[in-house]
């Protein structure tokens, strides 16, 4: 698996830990790497995108919120299921923040996130929602 690929695991997972219990970026990152131990020691690219990730949805979730719950028909932002909640906003993210990183990659890559850890409709959803979000600002 790429580092790329494995660093937005290790951010998801330690976006749902901040929030099932408030804590610190560090520690839910830390925690989500010694989770996956067998995998060996973490590539310190993976680490740093994983740090950027996290870090990023932090610093501007009312924004990234705002934006899902504007393009999501007939969805709250509460109602929907924690893996969706949190692939979405590493998406908003890169697709705000990151233009260093293509449109197809950063809906590719959440829709991979959404099948592996989500539900059978996660990847639909996920899918639908970062193109809506993709379109609105203008990401080519």
């Amino acid at each position: 698996m790429g580092a790329r690929r494995t660093a937005r695991e290790r951010a998801l997972q330690a976006l749902y830990q901040l929030e099932m219990a408030q804590g610190a970026a560090r520690e839910a990152l830390d925690s989500a790497w010694a989770a996956s131990a067998e995998d060996g020691k973490p590539e310190p690219d993976a680490v740093k995108f994983a740090k950027e990730l996290v870090d990023g949805v932090q610093a501007h979730r009312e924004e990234i919120d705002a934006l899902i719950e504007r393009h999501s028909h007939n969805w709250r932002l509460d109602r929907m299921s924690r893996i969706d909640r949190n692939v979405l906003r590493l998406g908003i993210f890169e697709l705000k923040y990151r233009p260093d990183i293509p449109r197809k990659v950063t809906i590719n890559e959440a829709v991979e996130l959404g099948k592996n850890f989500g539900t059978e409709e996660s990847s639909a959803f996920v899918n639908g929602l970062l193109d809506r979000v993709a379109v609105a600002l203008g990401k080519p």
